[in-house]
């Protein structure tokens, strides 16, 4: 279990103007990924080391703040044991194409966080016919 805070995500529906506010108000970089709703951010001075993150649309609906992830070696283990200690799960768990397979869970009291596994092959399930 490795347990690290990996990254944050914010999210929104104008990213245009969100990846601007966040630029102009704290000095961010901050890059579209090829083809994607998706904007990695690189705070200033970390060079590449530190919290990064992104931005991307709303993961759950009415979901404000900024989301903090956490790797972990297997994402259906931690799903269990968040079960079975009372927290739910919120998102189902999801592939990011050929990087990880994530999830966003629930606390017993209700707080969200992101659990992230990393894995090069993942690859979202074909949907049912």
């Amino acid at each position: 279990m490795n347990g690290t805070v990996s990254h944050f995500e914010i999210y929104g529906e104008n990213l245009e103007a969100l990846t601007a506010f966040y630029r102009e108000v704290l000095g961010w970089d901050i890059q579209q990924m090829p083809g994607i709703s998706y904007w990695r951010v690189q705070p200033p001075n970390s060079g590449g080391m530190g919290l990064h993150g992104g931005m991307t649309l709303r993961a759950i609906p009415n979901l404000n703040g900024w989301l903090l992830f956490v790797q972990v070696d297997s994402l259906d283990e931690t799903i269990a044991r968040v079960v079975e200690h009372g927290g739910g799960v919120v998102r189902p768990k999801t592939a990011v194409p050929r990087t990880a397979w994530v999830t966003i869970v629930a606390d017993p009291a209700k707080n969200i966080f992101g659990v992230w596994q990393a894995d090069p092959t993942a690859f979202p399930m074909p949907e049912p016919d």
